[in-house]
């Protein structure tokens, strides 16, 4: 039996019993676990124990019985646009569904950086804002898992898919990515034996290749068209599924919304 105290995000609170709530967690050190909180409707910890609250969480382990109590809840961030905003609380419930679905990544620390650093950045922007920020979060994730396609160079030819080629052509250039090579194809190693799965612009590709080399600070000061926010979703979204290996209920529940 021991206390112990940890950091801690909320991400889903069910009933158990008439009183009691079956909580799940996700926490830097353990990854996602399970705990019990107990009390009725006077219960404080009640309304602090909601989903997408995070803060320090603290628990009381019976390792006998296997069971672990909440005994208290520091709130730090309580996320409250989430509540009025319906595509942040669907671009939230993803990102949890996407955490749950691939174990952390293997690295609870590095998942717990990059989902808080996306809810806390969504928190403070608008819905446009969230929505683009919605694609680079998934862009970051697929990089943790270790599966995120190289926009930097052809992977047919291995060649540079953004130096040297600045003419109002090379602008206007689309690029092909396949999903059985898991990369981007230059337009002068595009052929009828190959095919494309997606289909990326110029504009796109920049977008996702700054995404991974230069500062969040700096990716957000981008601006970018409507259509090539849409072919960058269409990707990320599409691989994303893939790497869960399987459909993601919040997406399709979310269809229209996400």
């Amino acid at each position: 039996m021991r206390n112990v105290s940890t950091p801690a995000l909320i991400l889903f609170v069910q009933m158990s019993g008439e009183n009691n709530r079956r909580v799940t967690i996700f926490s830097p050190d353990e990854g996602i676990f399970f705990a019990t909180l107990y009390g009725g409707p006077k219960s404080k910890l009640r309304s602090l124990v909601s989903p997408m609250n995070s803060g320090i969480i603290y628990l009381y382990r019976d390792e006998v019985k296997n069971q672990t109590k909440i005994t208290d809840f520091d709130v730090k961030k309580y996320h409250l646009s989430f509540r009025e905003n319906l595509f942040k609380s669907w671009a939230a419930s993803f990102a949890t569904e996407i955490l749950i679905k691939t174990k952390c990544a293997g690295t609870p620390a590095e998942s717990w950086r990059i989902v808080n650093g996306f809810l806390d950045g969504i928190e403070l922007s608008s819905e446009d804002e969230s929505r683009l920020g919605l694609v680079r979060f998934l862009w970051r994730y697929l990089s943790l898992l270790g599966i995120k396609p190289d926009t930097a160079f052809c992977v047919s030819c291995g060649t540079s898919l953004h130096a040297g080629k600045f003419t109002n052509d090379a602008l206007s250039w689309r690029y092909s990515f396949s999903r059985l090579e898991n990369g981007f194809v230059c337009p002068d190693c595009v052929s009828g034996e190959r095919k494309a799965d997606f289909s990326l612009s110029k504009a796109a590709l920049t977008y996702l290749e700054a995404v991974t080399s230069l500062s969040p600070k700096a990716v957000r000061e981008i601006v970018i068209s409507e259509a090539t926010f849409l072919e960058m979703k269409a990707l990320a979204y599409a691989l994303i599924e893939q790497a869960c290996g399987t459909k993601l209920k919040s997406l399709e529940s979310g269809i229209g919304i996400l």
